[in-house]
């Protein structure tokens, strides 16, 4: 049997979401269990695919199974396409089977032509309602099918309100409207060149065409992005008898959630319009009033429709949002879905629907879409005074939450009006890892170039700063403390807030609320806990971020950077003396001031995280990121080594590379020079010694990492150095303490080679940023600038630093798991990139078989709610 694209609404279900789109599958749904819902048909998403690959062209089998089902449509009806007895008229909406609210395009009254309206006038004796409904429908496909935009009709009628001297659309006559239709149809000529299509069946293939095309649209592109929604999956097309709400006083239509969706409080909430048709309610064109009002004015209506909403949430298990028409007192419902709640709504209402016995534990951490959590644990705009600020830029929304503050360009400055009691954002061409102190004394940080993983986005993360990357449309000037965005200039001191959920910027100061995390979070929190298998650890350089994690639920470190440490005022100028050294002997002298500085640290890690394990990794960067750039520190180190300042800038020169990135850092540094290891062991497995006596309760095992390896011979060399400086102390201690060295993969040699690696290593955790970078070819700090041309072609839907690539890179991570394993049956696994906080990547760490994932610390609940759904998943 050949595929069937069309499928009438009582031949659907709400298992058919794939084929039939969300609205479809809930319109049959609705349908089967006895429901008002206007019959009608859904085209499948299968024919968007199709459509596409037929080169944007509606084929003509699928065309004749359309006007197939129009005919099965006037029997089911009692009305015909075009009929001057008893016409009928169908609305067209997409409906994708992921929720995309706003994306794509809907058209009411479809089926309308001058003939048509007449009759409808003098059969309903409402000449104004037939007219109203041809110019909604003029306007709509003129704008949603031919793309007339908008305004030019909004225009014309406010132009007509204004020769009538009204205000309302609603005051307007049937002659007005039978005008204004003119007015519209003789605009739509004006720009398409042709007359208004007057065959419905013309119009409805017009239509169908325009809501595949939607799918492609750019709005469509950017949600489906930010969502994880794939390009592949297409969009169904419903085509529904329509229900009048715009025939007079007894007629109105509404929009309403079965609990409210800003709280999750269990309490009918919405709006509703009499004598209107949906699109006035979405779009805000007229002021609604809340539903409850709806009872005075059609009572029988409003009691069907509590029954309705009673129902529904029975049947789905869910808060429902629900589209909904009353036509002459009688009511229709027109759709429903499970509606988009807030963070706090969706644990309120999770935890609710547990409580009342709907649902149990397990679907309770299901429902819940573990991205949102992030913004619970941030401060937020005041909502109030953000719907009256303009949006002056928008760029990514690097880290979440709200701040504001007064514009400076330096990370010293930051520092110092942060010390005298100003709240700053730092606005930068890019942070590079000297700006770690401005950054941490700023509200947030306001990038132009870098991506989600750039250093200002990793880093805020960490800190749980507020953090928006990218913005190229600043023009910055730097030396003049000045930037321009929007056409106004910014100077140090004016107020500037950037929101980092959302990644819009505005122009001066908006109040913010602190975060709130009730009750419910815990309990979500609880039952996500006893599901999961993957454990979560994260990453953290501080004391501070180590005890916030663990607030968090964080089961250990994952990744601790040792360079972060290095850029203290105090710490710096010794290892500038280090990497300026000319023999062994004075590198050792530079090393021995930074050993207590690094064991003191490390013990106030280790404290911080209660005995839990932490993987500390050496140091990574490459040199030239500590020597200094401005004339008169150079003077000082020059100074502070005995040396001319000639040749500390060629020193400086020398370490100069081409592709850093690439070039002497990682591993490379401890086999050119060992004693920086050497220096890193002592101070690891010291501050391990003196913690394990203050706590004999705990059991400290400290964890190595030795970054960068791709070949086996380099763990080797580097782990001989750790291991016989680590057991010297060790046995010097009387102690018989246990610690694991172990690697980075972040080299795809490393990933090839797994199986010789293992052999020498306790554990593998993969830096999956610098191996997304390795197996790409690609600069996460340049990607930006070609991404966007990227996903606009479809050649990549996802930015494959913020999502794992499981294609490529995760493959190399199955196989180095799998080759690990092997030859080493002990080997833990883990992941320290940055997507071990995205969810989608979470799940496929969980069915790759790792131990564990780690993440910045306010992504912590992310991921364990990650893993717990990806296990129940797992279970089914």
């Amino acid at each position: 049997m050949s595929k069937k694209y069309v499928y009438l609404f009582s031949e659907g279900n709400a298992n058919m979401r794939e084929l039939l789109g969300g609205k479809g599958a809930n319109l049959a749904e609705m349908t089967n269990i006895g429901l008002p819902v206007p019959q009608g048909f859904t085209i499948t998403t299968e024919a968007c695919t199709q459509y596409y690959e037929d080169g944007q062209k509606i084929n003509d089998g699928i065309q004749a199974e359309i006007m197939e089902y129009i005919t099965k449509l006037e029997g089911i009806t009692g009305k015909k396409f075009g009929d001057l007895e008893n016409p009928l008229l169908v609305s067209v909406r997409s409906g994708a089977r992921a929720s995309m609210p706003g994306m794509m395009d809907t058209i009411l009254n479809l089926g309308l032509n001058e003939d048509v309206v007449d009759v409808l006038a003098k059969k309903s004796g409402n000449p104004r309602w037939a007219w109203d409904c041809y110019r909604r429908f003029i306007q709509m496909y003129s704008d949603v099918v031919m793309e007339v935009g908008k305004k030019y009709f909004e225009q014309l009628i406010d132009q007509m309100k204004e020769a009538r001297g009204v205000t309302q659309d609603v005051e307007l006559t049937a002659d007005d409207l039978k005008e204004l239709a003119g007015q519209f149809k003789a605009e739509y000529k004006s720009k398409i060149g042709q007359d208004f299509p007057t065959d419905p069946k013309e119009q409805l293939m017009g239509a169908i065409k325009a809501v595949f095309r939607s799918w492609d649209n750019p709005r469509a592109n950017v949600y489906r992005r930010d969502n994880d929604i794939p390009y592949s999956w297409g969009t169904a097309v419903n085509v529904q008898s329509m229900a009048f709400g715009n025939m007079g006083d007894d007629c109105g239509t509404g929009v309403a959630f079965t609990r409210n969706p800003a709280t999750g409080e269990k309490k009918l909430f919405g709006e509703f319009l009499t004598n209107a048709q949906g699109e006035d309610v979405v779009a805000g064109i007229r002021t609604p009033m809340p539903i409850s009002e709806m009872s005075e004015k059609f009572p029988e209506a409003f009691a069907q429709f509590e029954k309705v909403c009673k129902i529904l949430e029975d049947h789905y298990h869910d808060m429902q949002d629900m589209e909904f028409t009353v036509e002459n007192g009688k009511l229709y419902m027109l759709q429903t879905r499970n509606g988009k709640r807030t963070p706090a709504a969706a644990l309120k209402i999770a935890c609710d629907l547990v409580d009342e016995g709907m649902i149990d534990e397990k679907q309770a951490v299901a429902m819940i879409d573990p991205r949102t959590l992030d913004t619970l644990l941030h401060p937020q705009f005041d909502g109030e005074v953000l719907k009256k600020t303009p949006v002056i830029g928008s760029a990514l929304a690097a880290s979440p939450g709200a701040a504001c503050g007064k514009v400076v360009f330096s990370a010293e400055d930051a520092k110092a009006w942060a010390e005298r009691g100003e709240k700053v954002v730092l606005v930068r061409l890019e942070t590079s890892p000297e700006d770690i102190e401005g950054m941490k004394a700023a509200q947030g940080i306001l990038t132009v170039r870098g991506g989600m993983t750039s250093h200002a986005a990793v880093v805020a993360r960490g800190m749980g700063k507020c953090c928006v990357s990218g913005c190229g449309a600043i023009k910055m000037d730097e030396e003049n403390k000045q930037f321009e965005l929007s056409g106004k200039t910014f100077h140090e001191g004016d107020w500037l807030s950037i929101d980092g959920s959302t990644g819009k910027i505005y122009d001066g100061a908006i109040p913010t609320v602190d975060a709130s995390i009730g009750g419910e979070f815990g309990r979500v929190m609880g039952w996500a806990d006893q599901y999961r298998r993957l454990k979560v650890r994260t990453n953290a350089d501080t004391p501070h971020d180590a005890a916030q994690a663990r607030k968090f639920g964080a089961e250990g470190i994952g990744l601790c950077r040792t360079e972060h440490m290095f850029f203290d005022a105090d710490r710096i100028p010794a290892i500038r003396r280090m990497i300026c050294s000319d023999t062994v002997e004075q590198r050792e002298a530079a090393l021995a001031v930074l050993e207590p500085m690094q064991q003191s640290d490390f013990e106030g890690i280790y404290e911080a995280m209660e005995g839990l394990p932490v993987t500390i990794r050496f140091l990574d960067p490459p040199l030239h990121e500590f020597v200094p750039t401005e004339e008169a520190d150079i003077e000082l180190l020059a100074k502070d080594m005995g040396k001319s300042v000639a040749e500390i800038k060629a020193i400086i020169a020398g370490l100069h590379e081409f592709n850093p990135m690439m070039g002497h850092r990682g591993c490379r540094l401890a086999v050119t020079y060992p004693e920086i290891a050497a220096m890193q062991t002592r101070a690891v497995i010291k501050a391990a010694l003196n913690v394990q006596a203050k706590h004999p309760e705990w059991t400290m095992v400290p964890e190595i990492m030795i970054p960068l390896v791709g070949e086996v011979k380099e763990l080797a060399y580097v782990k001989k150095v750790v291991v016989e400086t680590a057991d010297a102390i060790i046995k010097e201690a009387g102690s018989n303490m246990k610690y694991l060295v172990g690697t980075m993969i972040e080299i795809p040699r490393a990933a090839l080679t797994a199986d010789e690696i293992a052999k020498q290593a306790d554990f593998f955790s993969f830096g999956t940023n610098d191996l997304t970078q390795m197996t790409f070819g690609f600069s996460r700090d340049d990607a930006g600038k070609f991404l966007d041309a990227y996903y606009d072609k479809k050649i990549y839907e996802n930015d494959p630093f913020a999502k794992l690539d499981q294609t490529g890179v995760g493959k190399l991570v199955d196989m180095a798991c799998k080759m690990g394993r092997a030859t080493n049956p002990e080997l833990h696994l883990g992941v320290c990139g940055e997507h071990g906080g995205d969810p989608s990547s979470v799940e496929f760490f969980h069915r790759t078989g790792l131990d564990y994932v780690s993440c910045s610390p306010f992504r912590v609940p992310i991921a364990r709610l990650a893993a717990a759904q990806a296990a129940i998943t797992d279970e089914k």
